[in-house]
């Protein structure tokens, strides 16, 4: 049993989808880096000093009180709309980014397919008619 699992393991497939698991959760993190550290408050200042991280709306009074997200979500109900639009951002450029990323594949691709074709080779007649072409210029 522990050989057909190594077995299994260990196919092309399976090593592959966990190798683009692993790079696909470090790509997700450098994302959300890049829109919560650099994008979100780059749009906060445009507009005024906004911080999203803190938009919420609270749905009992004591979380409607709450100077924090945090700190409203420990309160009670509350809706983070800050944080949906955060994450929505990330979203927006993994997806923008694998669309470029299959749209590079899907030029090169069709750049292949594209490729004239090899010519053929020569057929025996013209290799024949070389060989007697190539002795006639040797005997001049």
């Amino acid at each position: 049993m522990l050989e057909e699992f190594k077995k299994f393991a260990m196919r092309g497939n399976v090593v592959d989808l966990a190798i683009g698991v692993i790079i696909g959760a470090a790509f997700g993190k450098i994302v959300s880096s890049l829109v919560d550290d650099i994008i979100m408050p780059l749009i906060g200042w445009i507009f005024g000093g906004l911080d999203f991280s803190n938009y919420f709306i609270g749905l009992t009074s004591a979380s409607s009180q709450a100077a924090t997200y945090e700190a409203a979500k420990k309160a009670g109900a509350t809706l983070g709309y800050g944080t949906f639009i955060t994450v929505t951002v990330n979203f927006l450029l993994i997806a923008w980014v694998l669309f470029l990323v299959v749209r590079g594949l899907n030029r090169l691709s069709r750049k292949a397919e594209e490729a004239p074709p090899p010519p053929p080779p020569p057929s025996k007649e013209q290799m024949l008619l070389t060989e007697i072409r190539d002795l006639l210029k040797a005997r001049n």
